[in-house]
């Protein structure tokens, strides 16, 4: 089996963005809210990513108790300050703060995460310029590794808007790294393993540790692991090891779509930068 690593994948990425960061000045504003202890080492990790390549990223933290409203008030404020190229709102956010509003929030001009509702509808027309991170991580994955989906069966497993979602529509798009039949399932799907079985890539989202077993799997397939948990104090991810043995190449957890995740975040910077210049925006 081939180890699909993502760091010499998210390497590559990082280099373009830096020569570029050598040349003109990015700011990336990170909104976290409450104490999430995922959540603070993701944007830690984002932080020194930003630093290494030469993009001045701030993190805005807020306290556990504040409200949907200020939150929104936050937000907004970044967005219209002509400093930030870019922004993100770090997920999940507390119980009680309306996540919807906040995303709506974001100029979808800075959107770096991809999120708002008028960047998911460029995406869905095929004239998106910048998409969700995790999603974008993984097409730059594969083709690192001169992995085709074209003509190919891919089975995307979950359907969630971070990665699921526009997953299934970056991978069928008619594009270089697309033209694939895709298939994407979730907790409602009946007989799922008849659609896993047929999957020549199979992508995890479904955030439990090792479910995905062997039976669900054919000899052969590429396996892109996007879970991520702690069990034992060890981290996995959503596919079993037995089903990992039938496989190809397949991503490792820890250490696979993780930094392409953060690469591609700081990508999305260097994009909305020449979005920016390219329509006139300094």
């Amino acid at each position: 089996m081939k180890l699909l690593q993502g760091k010499p994948a998210a390497d590559k990425l990082l280099a373009e963005v830096a020569a570029y960061a050598r040349h003109h000045t990015l700011r990336l504003g990170i909104v976290r809210v409450g104490e999430h202890e995922p959540s603070r080492i993701y944007v830690r990790r984002k932080l020194e990513a930003a630093q290494r390549v030469g993009i001045a990223a701030q993190e805005i933290h807020l306290p556990q108790t504040t409200k949907t409203e200020e939150v929104l008030s936050v937000v907004k404020a970044l967005g219209m300050d002509p400093a930030y190229t870019a922004l993100i709102v770090q997920l999940p956010l507390p119980a009680g703060v309306d996540e919807a509003a906040v995303l709506d929030a974001i100029p979808p001009e800075k959107d770096a995460d991809g999120l708002h509702p008028y960047n998911l509808g460029l995406l869905a027309q095929g004239r998106a310029e910048w998409v969700a991170a995790t999603p974008w991580g993984i097409v730059e994955l594969l083709r690192y590794y001169g992995i085709s989906v074209a003509g190919k069966h891919v089975v995307v497993l979950g359907r969630g808007r971070l990665v699921g979602t526009p997953l299934s529509i970056l991978l069928s798009r008619h594009a270089p790294y697309g033209q694939a039949t895709v298939t994407l399932c979730h907790s409602q799907t009946p007989n799922l393993y008849d659609f896993t079985r047929q999957a020549e890539v199979l992508v995890s989202a479904v955030g439990k540790p090792h479910w995905l077993p062997a039976e669900a799997v054919s000899e052969g397939v590429v396996l892109v692991d996007v879970g991520i948990h702690r069990v034992d104090g060890r981290l996995v991810g959503d596919i079993h090891p037995a089903a990992l043995e039938k496989a190809s190449a397949a991503t490792p957890v820890p250490g696979g779509v993780g930094p392409l995740t953060v690469a591609a975040l700081l990508w999305n910077v260097m994009v909305i930068h020449r979005h920016r210049l390219r329509v006139g925006v300094s």
